[in-house]
This record gives structure tokens, C-alpha cells and sequence, in this order.
């Protein structure tokens, strides 16, 4: 059994794992999984009611797990995603309450340019919950040695990789009539709202 599929293995156990995204270490666990999202909280010590990101292995699986999202809020990811971003969006069925904090009715959603092997890991089980592989408040992990050695004991697996940038998403929440940046970061936050604009606007006013 190679990393991949021990992650895999893992995952699909109710374990958190470790798997590199695009900028930093993501301490993750099976998305459809509400114990093993409660479960990957506590091992961080996140605060229960901040929300958390959705990472979907592609769009596909992304419309596939989130079916109501509204022709807006597709054009607005086949737009600006797979990419460095984390989207903020209306979330009508409340889908996935034990990742979305106090507001259920909003979802942060990620399709991810990712290593080979984060993209198999995603491919085996559809979606996870991410949150960044540090001590809360601590700066973020771009080597599996930078991630706290009792976070890497609580977890079922590990991927390894080379330094990862450091960069973690940008995120834009577009559940209001305007979009509001909430964090600068590996992405240009003026590119995605710019194309998800040039989307919207090939569609009826809402």
C-alpha cells in the first residue's frame, strides 16, 4: 500500500490526514463525514463555529455533491475555478451544517490545482474538509517537518511533498449582490471577480 492509498484508507476509516494543497498543509478528513469533521476540529483545537472548506476533487463532483447551487453560483466556479480560491456561496439546502459555522446557509467551497497525489486522494473519496495544518494562529505549514508533531500523531496518514509556498487561498464570498474579498492571497482577487463577473453577465439578470 502506497501514501495515496493509505490516505485514502484513512479517510474513508473516519482518520484525518495530511495532504498538500496549493500553498500550504491541509489537515483534512472525508467531507461527507460529519464525525470525522467534529473529530478533525477538535484535534486542531478550531474553534467549532468558524467554517471550514470544501475541497472537491473536481467541478463535476463538486455540482454532483451541492445540487441546488443556482445557475449564478455555477457560472461563477466554472469561471474562476480549479485555482487558488476558496468561494463563498449560497448554500439554499444547508448541505454540510457541521462545516459551515453559525451560517448554514452559506458554504466555502475549493477546487484546488493540486500535487498528482492529492489529486488521486481527492479522485478515491470526492470531497474533504480542510483547515490549514498548524496550531490555531500559528502561521501555516509548507513542509510536513513545519506541522506540529502532535497534529501528525492524531493523523491516519500523510502525504509527503516538496516546500510548499506558503500562500493560502484567496477568498471571496459571493453570496451577497456584490463580492467581498475576505482574504488576499495566492490568487488575484480582482482576475476571479472580474471572469465571474464576464460569467454572469452571459446570464439573465437573477
Amino acid at each position: 500500500m502506497d501514501d495515496v492509498e493509505r490516505a485514502v484508507a484513512a479517510l474513508r476509516a473516519g482518520e484525518p490526514v495530511l495532504l498538500p494543497t496549493d500553498g500550504v498543509y491541509g489537515l483534512c478528513a472525508d467531507g461527507d463525514n460529519e464525525v470525522a469533521a467534529h473529530a478533525l476540529y477538535a484535534l486542531k483545537g478550531r474553534d467549532a463555529t468558524k467554517p471550514s472548506a470544501l475541497i472537491a476533487a473536481t467541478i463535476e463532483t463538486l455540482f454532483d455533491r451541492l445540487p441546488e447551487l443556482d445557475p449564478w453560483s455555477r457560472a461563477i466556479v466554472a469561471a474562476v475555478l480549479p485555482g487558488s480560491y476558496t468561494l463563498v456561496l449560497p448554500n439554499p439546502a444547508e448541505r454540510y451544517p457541521w462545516l459551515n459555522g453559525p451560517k448554514t446557509d452559506a458554504i466555502a467551497i475549493r477546487v484546488a490545482s493540486v500535487s498528482a497525489a492529492t489529486q488521486r486522494v481527492l479522485d478515491a473519496v470526492g470531497v474533504v474538509v480542510a483547515t490549514s495544518a498548524n496550531e490555531p494562529g500559528e502561521p501555516a505549514a509548507t513542509s510536513l517537518d513545519e506541522v506540529p508533531a502532535r497534529i501528525r500523531a492524531g493523523c491516519g496518514a500523510e502525504i509527503e511533498s516538496a516546500r510548499l509556498s506558503g500562500e493560502a487561498s484567496t477568498v471571496i464570498d459571493f453570496t451577497a449582490a456584490d463580492p467581498i474579498v475576505l482574504r488576499e492571497g495566492a490568487g488575484s482577487s480582482a482576475a476571479a471577480i472580474a471572469r465571474a463577473a464576464g460569467a454572469l453577465a452571459e446570464l439573465p439578470p437573477r
